[in-house]
């Protein structure tokens, strides 16, 4: 045999080879969990129908030496407007960036009731003396600010408060336009994967805001922990189809490692 006949015969055994591993990989997606997208909003076909649960996430960047004094004065006051019975709104958790964008504050806030819960718990801290004394000082300290209304996947875990210490992760991923709904079919299974060691804190969709914007929040003990959990998720069959297919969907992806306030309900 030549040795163009024989790379011929190489290339086409190459090709063959890959043309039966993409469609086994279409096989075994046909088994995940389908929702029909052309039926309602996508909103509607992928967060919990039994809450009316709103969520509402806020980055704000720090002036570097003002830190400690917005911490302080968030630790006085985030908690009487979480305790607040009239106040339809629960602070989930509050935390300084450790590692990723530096100086930056993220609060998580629940209104159960939706957006006329949010509506109620603006137009009352309209009033509140304590909350507009703290949003002028808070002006004071702060670079920029931004904040999302999220709504939560109907196949995460509710956000709960723990015990710690722990270290949290929010991973952020900025979607393809459109790829929500295939997004939501993988990780329904996924996430079936990453709940042994109890790291599955939250995972959320923007509603306001940046669009097509993904959060994943988990907890470790320690970034050690973080390595040793992510590592064994690929010990489990499945998970590599699920990085594989939902990879390409992604326009961006960023991860913060958070450290909780003493307030925070996430310790």
């Amino acid at each position: 045999m030549s040795s163009g006949t024989a790379g011929w015969s190489c290339f086409r055994g190459l090709s063959a080879s890959n043309n039966r591993n993409r469609e086994d990989s279409w096989f075994k997606s046909l088994f995940v969990r389908k929702v029909d997208p052309r039926k309602d909003a996508h909103s509607h076909l992928l967060a919990k129908k039994e809450d009316n649960n709103l969520y509402k996430i806020q980055f704000h960047n720090v002036k570097p030496e003002c830190l400690e004094a917005y911490n302080k004065l968030c630790d006085e006051v985030l908690p009487s407007i979480h305790a607040e019975q009239n106040y339809p709104c629960e602070l989930v958790g509050t935390w300084n960036t450790w590692y990723g964008e530096q100086d930056q504050a993220v609060h998580l806030w629940r209104y159960r009731g939706g957006y006329p819960a949010l509506t109620e718990v603006m137009n009352k801290l309209k009033n509140n003396k304590d909350f507009l004394e703290y949003r002028k000082e808070r002006g004071k300290m702060l670079l920029s600010r931004r904040n999302q209304l999220l709504l939560e996947f109907s196949f995460w875990n509710e956000p709960v408060p723990r015990d710690g210490p722990n270290i949290y992760e929010l991973r952020s991923y900025q979607l393809r336009p459109g790829t929500m709904i295939e997004w939501g079919n993988y990780w329904a299974r996924a996430i079936s994967y990453r709940q042994h060691n109890r790291e599955a804190v939250g995972g959320f969709f923007s509603q306001i805001g940046d669009l097509y914007m993904v959060h994943h929040l988990w907890a470790y003990k320690d970034l050690q922990s973080r390595e040793d959990t992510r590592n064994a998720a690929w010990q489990h069959e499945g998970w590599d189809e699920v990085v594989y297919y939902t990879v390409p969907l992604i326009q961006h992806m960023e991860s913060r490692i958070m450290i909780p306030l003493k307030a925070s309900p996430l310790q």
